[in-house]
């Protein structure tokens, strides 16, 4: 059985995945990750709780969204025996952000997110305009279930990672799967991770930032056939 740990984006609930998880070819084992919400944690304690629920003794791959992607490629840059693949969906490996979205961003991150994301704003930055309304419902409370003080640490994060060197050490087969109107994720960011690690894969698919719910069909042919070719039965 073919064994697949699932990094959630900046919600870190985990409650997203369940479209794509059912889309995927029943040998998969999945391991759906929830970041704790204790506290607001930083990117070095997230990194150890990812290191505590990977397989330590069979081969898998990690898929990671957007806000693990960085995480993903700290964990696999230390060269984990049994990783056998790194996908990561509309990632990045330094902020994504510039220019008015920086500036957005940053106001955001210093201030208290106290009410639910508006659904304009899920529809402009993270579904696009035609999805679904229980879709649209459905990431407002994910995002709504998280602490504000958890969503701001986060977008700081965001703001302020830079895995580039890390990135350049990882040796397990790289797929990126980027959503081609993705208004987060610009084009800069793959090609940031393309000069480092030419033979990267990519998988363009025509959907918005959030990939694996929009489109989770062809997002989990994507990363079957990636994980197929690399052999983890």
């Amino acid at each position: 059985m073919t064994k697949l740990v699932l990094l959630p984006g900046m919600d870190g609930t985990g409650d997203l995945f369940d479209d794509f998880i059912s889309a995927l070819p029943r040998s998969f084992e999945v391991v759906a990750v929830r970041y704790p919400i204790e506290h607001p944690p930083q990117h070095t304690e997230l990194l150890h709780y990812i290191r505590s629920v990977c397989p330590s003794s069979e081969s898998f791959a990690i898929v990671a969204e957007s806000f693990s992607t960085p995480l993903a490629i700290r964990y696999a840059a230390a060269k984990p025996q049994n990783l056998k693949c790194l996908i990561m969906c509309a990632g990045f490996a330094t902020s994504p952000l510039s220019g008015w979205r920086r500036a957005v961003a940053s106001l955001v991150a210093s201030a208290e997110l106290n009410r639910p994301m508006p659904e304009s704003a899920i529809r402009w930055f993270l579904l696009g305009p035609s999805a679904p309304s229980d879709l649209v419902l459905r990431v407002r409370q994910a995002i709504s279930s998280v602490r504000s003080d958890v969503l701001c640490s986060r977008l700081r994060e965001i703001l302020a990672c830079d895995v580039r060197q890390e990135l350049a050490q990882v040796t397990a087969p790289v797929l990126y799967i980027q959503a081609r109107n993705d208004r987060l994720v610009r084009d800069s960011s793959l090609d940031t991770i393309k000069a480092i690690r030419p033979n990267t894969s990519v998988v363009v698919l025509n959907a918005p930032h959030l990939l694996l719910q929009a489109q989770p069909r062809r997002a989990a042919e994507a990363v079957a056939n990636f994980v197929c070719q690399h052999d983890l039965q």
